[in-house]
């Protein structure tokens, strides 16, 4: 366990956990929602063991955290204008895009069915690390099925010898978890709804329409198992919403969808 939380210290902290996601470990560190566990999103191994540590499978596939916005031209592709218009005006912050990944990418994250969800975090602490070592594949610091971590010690009590480095960077009790969006159509859906309001997304997006997930889902990220799930030929996308950093694999389906198709449904317990 390092504070990361004293100025006078933080270079040093920073590359020591840049020099352990380096090696292939696993790290927990603060973001500006809660506390995520997470390692370096082109070490498969290492993200394998992300996934061990929440005791989770590759269905559950976890977001990618990026050091700055030009980092999303080299992970994602078909990127639509309304997705660059978002992350200009959100990014850093709570919101999560969901865009269709490069296919020339060396990772393998799990089942993403071809997408990425990616985040560029409003934290300083975080972003230092994830300007040293790249882009860091990062999911909720618990176990699957329990609560979150707003600190660092409730994450090191969950996941105890299965990270390597703890930062502490002080408690998160008062942020909501991201807002996700997915935009692999040729129209914005709300997947779930957190620390961005979907009024706030329309006034940047003008007459773009932004579909929305049925009210409730998401409004709170440790509520029961729900999922918003989106019905469409392409296929269908899930998002679980116990988890604030956990966004699971997306077919796009490459056609705009309507607030009719959308409904919520219980969760297996392989989705928490």
């Amino acid at each position: 366990m390092l504070d990361a939380s004293d100025p006078q210290t933080r270079e040093q902290v920073v590359e020591q956990a840049a020099q352990v996601v380096r090696d292939g470990r696993v790290i927990v560190l603060p973001t500006d929602t809660v506390y995520g566990v997470g390692a370096d999103a082109f070490d498969q191994v290492a993200v394998a063991m992300v996934l061990a540590a929440k005791h989770r499978g590759r269905e559950m596939p976890p977001p990618v955290l990026v050091p700055s916005t030009r980092t999303v031209d080299g992970l994602a592709t078909e990127v639509p204008m309304y997705a660059k218009i978002l992350i200009r005006q959100f990014w850093p912050g709570a919101l999560t895009i969901i865009v269709r990944a490069q296919t020339s990418l060396a990772w393998d994250l799990g089942e993403t069915n071809g997408t990425v969800a990616l985040r560029m975090p409003d934290d300083l602490l975080t972003l230092q690390v994830l300007t040293e070592v790249g882009p860091m594949a990062v999911t909720s610091a618990n176990v699957t099925g329990q609560p979150p971590a707003t600190t660092a010690q409730e994450a090191q009590d969950q996941l105890g010898g299965a990270v390597a480095l703890y930062l502490d960077g002080g408690p998160r009790t008062d942020s909501l978890a991201s807002t996700i969006v997915d935009c692999t159509g040729e129209e914005p859906v709300v997947l779930r709804h957190g620390a961005i309001p979907a009024e706030r997304l329309r006034e940047v997006l003008g007459v773009t329409v932004l579909h929305d997930a049925p009210p409730g889902v998401g409004d709170d990220a440790d509520a029961v198992e729900e999922v918003a799930a989106v019905a469409s030929s392409g296929g269908t996308r899930l998002v679980t919403t116990t988890d604030p950093l956990a966004v699971s694999g997306i077919r796009g389906s490459g056609v705009s969808v309507r607030a009719g198709d959308l409904r919520s449904v219980r969760a297996p317990d392989s989705l928490q």
